[in-house]
């Protein structure tokens, strides 16, 4: 009997040894792996605005008509209403789409569902022009993946 007391303080102490901590170490956070979804999605979209590929930029925005896009005095409410802006300012006769990049990147999780991300963006167009700016989304997770569904974005 006295041996079995001892085996089970003897398991115990083993067992409490091993903490969830312990269990995890070397692997990446579900934090992290959200935010690293987060991430694609983003590059995602400068890949498909370097192709001049619209819609697979606007892939990374919720379909919806709530989605909501500010920039400048301006807001544009919806999906299709956000591509027909991006469309009117970046495809019409005298406007060039040129070569996206972000860059300062700071994403934080709000929720296990939700984050907020802080970055830059800049244009570099055929004429050398840079337009640039800061831009703030709000980004949720759907069935289908993570989607910007709020767009701030302001530049020069």
């Amino acid at each position: 009997m006295r041996r079995s007391i001892r085996a089970i303080a003897v398991l115990f102490m083993a067992a409490s040894a091993v903490t969830p901590r312990a269990l995890t170490q070397g692997q990446a956070s579900k934090p992290e792996v959200q935010q690293a979804a987060i991430r694609k999605v983003l590059e995602a979209q400068v890949e498909a605005w370097n192709k001049h590929d619209l819609e697979g930029f606007m892939f990374g925005y919720w379909n919806s008509p709530r989605l909501t896009f500010f920039s400048g005095a301006k807001e544009t409410q919806g999906w299709q209403a956000t591509l027909e802006r991006y469309r009117k300012n970046y495809e019409s006769a005298h406007a060039e789409m040129g070569k996206l990049e972000f860059s300062d990147l700071q994403i934080d999780m709000l929720g296990p569902q939700s984050a907020f991300v802080l970055g830059q963006f800049r244009l570099t167009l055929s004429n050398g022009k840079q337009p640039h700016g800061l831009f703030t989304l709000i980004f949720r997770e759907f069935p289908e993946g993570w989607r910007i569904v709020h767009d701030h974005s302001s530049g020069e």
